[in-house]
């Protein structure tokens, strides 16, 4: 049911209601649901029940007055079918077939907007996602970090928020200074192995190939900053350092484009410390009275905010622990003024929430409790060929998002070029598939299997299956925006096809409501479902041309609303499989 039908039935019950409550100040909240069992009818309150008490009534009698009221109110006219009781007092509803046929026009007429809404029209919203430091190629994690804060990113943009997507990492610190000198090891001709490679260094053949680049002279770029070239000169750590650096934000960058994730913004932590900013945080916390020193460290009263223990800061040798810089970074995004934040981060960063919520808390800057808000995913596990993947020769300890991508792509036809664009539509949507909280096994034969059972093909096979009845029939798909008598679609697959496109609106703000975008996902598996029964069952080319037409009107909506779900995802909708 549409956004606007279903608040005109609200505001029916509302108009009953009036006489019922008069004298008193009592001010009903109308709840309209979906019955669980369709044949109950399409639409159920119990505003009789809650109100039976109050007006001192039967249940049963004051729902029957409800119902008498709305059914003689003349704006039930073309909205309203028919109304009964049932049991303690529920009122069921059944809409009238032109308000369910009601929402192929409403598609045709907003195309690509069909769904969206200004709940969110002024807002700034900032998304923090993959944030991945630069020592290595990104992992199965970063990509499913990737399809949650794009997709939910893209959700917020849908209802109106103005979104940042912002990509936070560290250029330098201890695993940046390992990263230059497993570089450099491999730059004097070691490996892992040798009596002089480093214990801590990174192993994977990706070092060598920076390494390769480095003693070549090369000049690498990334999106976030100036043009690197390599001096060549293996006992200059710093230079190592800046084109290992460069090196690796660019092959994120080749990664990220792979996998259609754009960012708006790229935060450098050591911006923080250069700009004072971790200072400033500091000098805050100090001032407040909420530090005090022990044993030679700072300590934040992280336990006068929840917290089950206080909190070092500054260590005894002078730096300052991690989440500090984290709090200084969030204060920085309050004073850009970004009121609303979502980090996507791994299920390991749930530590961190309760000290940095409390070091903003503390800081005393005007930041709300329960700033920011935090999506954290558990792990992924990768199956092919019926085994776990546990490493990647690329990156020497873990499976990489390109394996990911590459993999799940297939092999080319002979001759013809690789085309990724199958392999990233399976990653996506397989990894928004499911509730970040829950651990997920990504099944690289699943991704590649041409069958039903694989998600992202049955939902793209149902955009493409379209295509091709359109294809058939010929004419001109404008005609079909403009089609008038929709009357012809009564029968009970057309009314469930209905029924599940006109929740599409609904189910996007609650999707962000409850920043889950895989309820995208789940919601685009029922569409395609309902689609292909719908197919199967009724024959769309008929001869008699109303219902050929109403038909053909229904299949195309029911495209556009495939297509906006699975661009919403970042997900293409072919149109032949």
């Amino acid at each position: 049911m549409l956004a606007q039908q279903k608040q005109s039935i609200s505001d029916l019950f509302s108009s009953a209601l009036k006489p019922l409550v008069a004298g008193t100040d009592l001010q009903p909240s109308i709840t309209l649901e979906r019955p669980r069992d369709p044949s109950h009818g399409d639409i159920a309150c119990n505003i009789a029940m809650q109100l039976a008490k109050p007006l001192k009534k039967n249940p049963r009698e004051l729902a029957q007055a409800i119902v008498a009221a709305v059914l003689a109110d003349p704006a039930r006219d073309g909205l309203i079918e028919s109304a009964e009781i049932a049991g303690p007092g529920f009122i069921n509803l059944r809409v009238a077939a032109a308000a369910k046929q009601a929402v192929v026009k409403a598609i045709h007429e907003q195309g690509a907007d069909f769904g969206k809404s200004r709940a969110g029209e002024g807002k700034k919203v900032l998304v923090e996602f993959v944030s991945a430091n630069p020592t290595g190629p990104l992992h199965v994690g970063h990509g499913r970090q990737g399809a949650l804060g794009d997709a939910l990113s893209s959700l917020l943009e849908v209802q109106g928020y103005d979104v940042l997507r912002e990509f936070y990492y560290n250029d330098a610190g201890v695993q940046i200074a390992t990263l230059a000198t497993s570089v450099q090891a491999r730059a004097r001709g070691f490996k892992p192995g040798d009596a002089e490679w480093p214990e801590s260094a990174y192993n994977g053949d990706y070092i060598a190939d920076i390494a390769r680049d480095f003693l070549d002279k090369k000049t690498v770029s990334a999106s976030d900053g100036e043009p690197v070239t390599a001096s060549g000169d293996v006992g200059d750590i710093e230079s190592i350092r800046r084109f290992a650096v460069a090196y690796l934000r660019h092959e994120q960058d080749l990664d990220l484009q792979a996998f259609g994730v754009k960012f708006d913004n790229y935060y450098l932590e050591s911006s923080l410390y250069a700009d004072g900013k971790v200072a400033a945080a500091v000098e805050a916390l100090v001032k407040a009275g909420k530090t005090y020193e022990q044993d030679g460290a700072l300590w934040l009263r992280t336990t006068d905010y929840g917290d089950d223990k206080d909190r070092v800061m500054k260590k005894t040798d002078g730096t300052y622990t991690y989440f500090v810089p984290d709090v200084a970074y969030h204060i920085n995004k309050w004073q850009r003024g970004y009121g609303k934040v979502i980090n996507i981060q791994g299920s390991d960063h749930h530590g961190t929430i309760a000290r940095v919520r409390a070091g903003l808390q503390a800081a005393g800057v005007g930041i709300p409790q329960g700033y920011p808000d935090y999506v954290l995913h558990k792990m992924v596990t990768v199956m092919r060929n019926g085994e776990e993947v546990k490493i990647s020769k690329r990156a020497g300890s873990y499976v990489t998002l390109r394996d990911l991508i590459e993999w799940s792509t297939g092999e080319a036809a002979e001759g013809a070029e690789r085309d990724l664009t199958r392999g990233r539509d399976a990653v996506r949507f397989f990894l928004i598939s499911r509730k970040a909280d829950t651990e997920f096994v990504f099944d690289v034969d699943l991704a590649l299997a041409q069958s039903d059972e694989n998600p992202v093909y049955y939902v793209q096979y149902a955009h493409a299956r379209i295509c091709t009845v359109l294809g058939k029939w010929g004419g001109n798909e404008d005609e079909l925006k403009n089609v008038a008598d929709l009357s012809p679609l009564t029968a009970p697959r057309e009314a469930a096809l209905l029924a599940k496109l006109a929740e599409y609106p609904e189910m996007l703000a609650h999707a962000l409501q409850e920043l889950g975008p895989h309820q995208v996902a789940f919601y685009l598996r029922d569409l395609a479902g309902e689609l292909h029964s719908y197919y199967n069952a009724e024959r769309v080319l008929v001869d008699d041309v109303p219902t050929r037409l109403a038909r053909l009107a229904l299949m195309a909506a029911t495209r556009q609303v495939l297509r906006n779900g699975l661009a919403l995802l970042g997900v293409s909708a072919p149109a032949r499989m």
